[in-house]
């Protein structure tokens, strides 16, 4: 019997706390589960393993189809090579090709079907950018390699989702100011779009209902508060619901997210990166999980930072990669039925 596809996970900041939870990963791995493996450096995996007092053996392997016979004894390593030593909490430019070749070399494998899905563990943006990087974060730069490959625009949106709750923010990683400029009508109904399409292929909701978060206080409180509302929103809601999507809103954004109204809906669109952030980091902050809507493949993260702080300490906790394998686990099933 052939064994499945495993899952891909990258080597994200190798000066953050990406390879401590990777090694924590593995040691967590359940017989059952879909095998992994990471595409890093092993000699830097190996020396953290050291560091931090984990029992992780290491095997190298040459491709994607040898994970399955190792994953049970070794964690298995596709190798990037590192430019520079890494010193934890430090990132160094120099090993941004490394962490960017990680990214691209999964994503291939992910669209030639050797992969499952791919697992991005945390990057650090201002680090990569200094190094010539022009994307905001992972959800924009795996939407231009998918449209590459693809050689027509690929279309995607970013959830946060946990078990209990789910959030897709129409504007991402700009700043407040920028996002409200930046928010109009069509973004609200693309990310409508993407997110009832995701509900479906990706979690097996057959029929999504969704709801559509104000962006301003109580709502815009019928103009006295800002016109966005009956200008941007409200022609959104009713441009999906014309579409067919079971959509609400635009509802005030203070009461949207306690037990009785999470009830009410499959997912919410937020208006900005933090009206859908901090709820789901309150409800859930270990266990979060970041998917990338509308990609030709599945790819999922751990919904947090590289915690440079705390990185080579041992300190850090791999509950989120930990969800987000299962959570891709769960939706390369899905797929594939």
């Amino acid at each position: 019997m052939t064994p499945p596809a495993p899952l891909a996970i990258t080597m994200g900041e190798p000066a953050g706390i990406g390879g401590e939870l990777t090694l924590k990963a593995w040691l967590a791995r359940q017989p059952a589960a879909r095998p992994f493996f990471a595409l890093d450096d092993a000699a830097r995996l190996a020396s953290l393993a050291r560091t931090l007092g984990l029992d992780v053996p290491l095997r190298e392997i040459a491709g994607p189809a040898e994970a399955a016979a190792t994953f049970a004894t070794a964690l298995p390593v596709l190798p990037v090579r590192l430019r520079a030593a890494v010193r934890p909490g430090q990132p160094d430019p120099a090993n941004a090709p490394a962490t960017l070749e990680a990214i691209e070399r999964a994503a291939a494998q992910a669209l030639a079907g050797e992969v499952a899905g791919v697992v991005t563990n945390p990057i650090q943006k201002k680090t990569l950018q200094q190094a010539g990087f022009r994307h905001p974060g992972h959800t924009e730069f795996l939407a231009e390699l998918a449209t590459r490959a693809a050689g027509r625009p690929v279309e995607v949106a970013m959830m946060l989702a946990c078990p209990e709750l789910r959030v897709v923010p129409v504007t991402i990683h700009l700043a407040l100011a920028d996002a409200v400029h930046a928010l109009d009508t069509a973004a609200i109904v693309r990310a409508g779009r993407i997110a009832a399409a995701g509900l479906v292929a990706l979690f097996g909701i057959d029929r999504p209902r969704l709801v559509v978060a104000a962006l301003n206080p109580h709502a815009g409180e019928q103009g006295a508060m800002g016109d966005e509302e009956t200008r941007l929103i409200a022609p959104a809601v009713e441009a999906l619901q014309q579409a067919g999507i079971d959509v609400r809103g635009p509802a005030p954004a203070d009461t949207l997210f306690h037990p009785a109204a999470r009830a009410t809906y499959d997912a919410a669109l937020c208006m900005y990166h933090d009206q859908a952030l901090i709820p789901i980091k309150t409800i859930d902050f270990a266990g979060g999980v970041n998917v990338t809507l509308g990609l030709p493949f599945v790819r999922t993260s751990p919904d947090h930072g590289t915690a440079l702080d705390i990185a080579g300490t041992g300190r850090a906790d791999p509950a989120s990669l930990i969800a987000a394998l299962a959570m891709a686990d769960d939706m390369a099933r899905r797929r594939r039925a």
